[in-house]
């Protein structure tokens, strides 16, 4: 077994953020414990300054197991990146152990709380991952967090290209992502990936009346990952993870239930709108794939005025199966909020048999920013243990995980708390549909699947325009993505349920 402390968030300095003695009640646990080496994501200084890094310096050699030191948004201010060499050392490093390595890298922006891996670092890190592809546990560092966190209060300062990194991380088999920043300790599963957030180790900056911690990472050499959220109270919390084997899955029993997913129609006048690409997919619904239902997870229209909704209304009216369709925040610009009712309804709670579709509603006015809210949060809640026993799919607009090839900037502002709600659940499915490109993963036990543009030609997707299809059987799901025009597919994901 490899044992990892893992510290983030000291913001040592002279001012009355520092909180001198957390920080050396854990470093004491620390030197006294079974660890092999100790990651710190960052966030090491409070202002970058000189006088801070030369007390930063002398504090962390009261650690004396070996150290991985990474920079954090703090630590960069004041040109402190030049510091951070001097007296820390690199920006981005790689430190191998038995069986592993750990890859760290830099992901602050000088003077932004913000974070970026892009450009010449994320083809570092792509590079890295290739060349250490044989080592059995990877682990990837840096301080900004990669999905929303709860109680953070507004989602923000995740990593802009939060999504691409992500994907890449998926697709090399990384086993942790490990970073820091929110100062809120929390661990998540995405498929097989652990991402494992510190608190803040000796900062006074804590949320929700939290008090100091570290994160305790085991290593097992059967591939289980133990994460132990360790307060400076004594108190612990322990999540641990194997990864599924095999991965690949054949569907197994019939057929319970298909849905067409689709979203960002935009039906207009303007040259964007790909009228004859719509048309074909209701053609191709009608008479090829007969689904049980159609969902459409907003942006129906590219403005709300009248016209376009008039024009919508005409295509989905030719579309044969029952419908759910819940507004984007387009839909409801202008005189939108309205037109929606008029033409489509307000969207309701589904029950179809075993089947629970539960809409929720996160546009806002003028804004593609949206938000549940606390309200719609504690809704949301009730609706998925009312329905609590059958196979419960929520459907809304703005993605609570962030979508790769899409900047992420906090497009849903409580996505942290929403997909805590989800996951704490045990939601069985969530469908959503922003930002213009299709993707899947499953986070804890909740697949999460975004739709792209079914027929706007302002995407980011590389298949084209295209929607999904939801294939429900009785051990799993299964999610294509369909092309638009010429109806290929791909497969996007693929699940098993939980026993209900």
């Amino acid at each position: 077994m490899i044992r990892i402390a893992h510290i983030s968030d000291t913001h040592i300095t002279n001012e009355g953020a520092f909180k001198g003695y957390a920080f050396d009640l854990i470093v004491e646990e620390i030197n006294r414990g079974n660890f092999d080496f100790v990651i710190h994501t960052g966030d090491i200084t409070n202002q970058g300054l000189r006088e801070e890094y030369e007390q930063a310096a002398y504090q962390l050699k009261k650690i004396q197991k070996p150290l991985v030191v990474l920079p954090g948004n703090h630590d960069v201010r004041n040109v402190g990146y030049k510091l951070f060499e001097d007296f820390i050392g690199p920006l981005n490093g790689v430190y191998e152990f038995r069986n592993g390595v750990v890859i760290w890298v830099d992901s602050t922006i000088p003077d932004l709380s913000d974070g970026r891996i892009g450009g010449h670092k994320f083809r570092w890190l792509k590079e890295r991952l290739e060349e250490y592809s044989d080592r059995k546990f990877k682990i990837v560092a840096a301080h900004h967090h990669l999905v929303p966190l709860p109680d953070t209060g507004r989602e923000r300062n995740v990593l802009f290209n939060a999504g691409d990194v992500l994907d890449l991380l998926l697709r090399h088999g990384v086993t942790l992502y490990t970073c820091g920043h929110k100062h809120v300790p929390n661990v998540y599963r995405v498929e097989d990936l652990v991402i494992d957030n510190a608190g803040c180790t000796s900062c006074r900056k804590t949320r929700k009346g939290d008090v100091n911690s570290y994160n305790i990472i085991e290593l097992y050499d059967d591939g289980r990952v133990r994460v132990t959220i360790r307060r400076v109270t004594g108190d612990e919390a322990a999540k641990e993870h194997k990864p599924v084997k095999p991965k690949i899955f054949v569907p197994s029993g019939r057929r319970l239930f298909r849905i067409v997913q689709m979203s960002e129609s935009n039906v207009s006048d303007r040259v964007y709108f790909r009228r004859k690409t719509l048309e074909n997919v209701v053609r191709m619904i009608n008479e090829r794939l007969k689904p049980d239902l159609v969902v459409h997870n907003g942006d129906m229209v590219d403005a709300g005025i009248e016209r376009y909704y008039e024009k919508a209304y005409e295509y989905y009216q030719l579309v044969k199966p029952q419908k759910l369709l819940v507004p984007g925040h387009n839909d409801i610009t202008y005189l939108g909020h309205e037109l929606f009712q008029e033409y489509f309804g307000e969207p309701e709670v589904l029950e179809l048999g075993d089947i629970a579709i539960i809409p929720v509603l996160s546009a806002q006015y003028e804004t593609p920013i949206g938000v549940v809210g606390r309200m719609g949060q504690r809704k949301l809640r009730n609706a998925l243990r009312e329905y609590e026993g059958k196979f419960r799919i929520v459907v809304m607009h703005h993605n609570v995980i962030p979508i790769p090839r899409s900047r992420e900037i906090g497009f849903l502002e409580d996505a942290g708390d929403v997909l805590k709600v989800l996951t704490d659940e045990g939601t069985e499915l969530v469908l959503t549909g922003h930002g213009g490109n299709a993707f899947g993963v499953k986070i804890e036990n909740t697949p999460i699947v975004n739709a792209g543009s079914v027929s706007w030609e302002l995407h980011r997707n590389p298949f084209g325009n295209s929607f999904n299809l939801v294939d429900i059987y009785t051990n799993m799901v299964v999610v294509w993505e369909v092309q638009s025009t010429w109806g290929s597919r791909k497969l996007l994901g693929i699940w098993k349920r939980k026993k209900t």
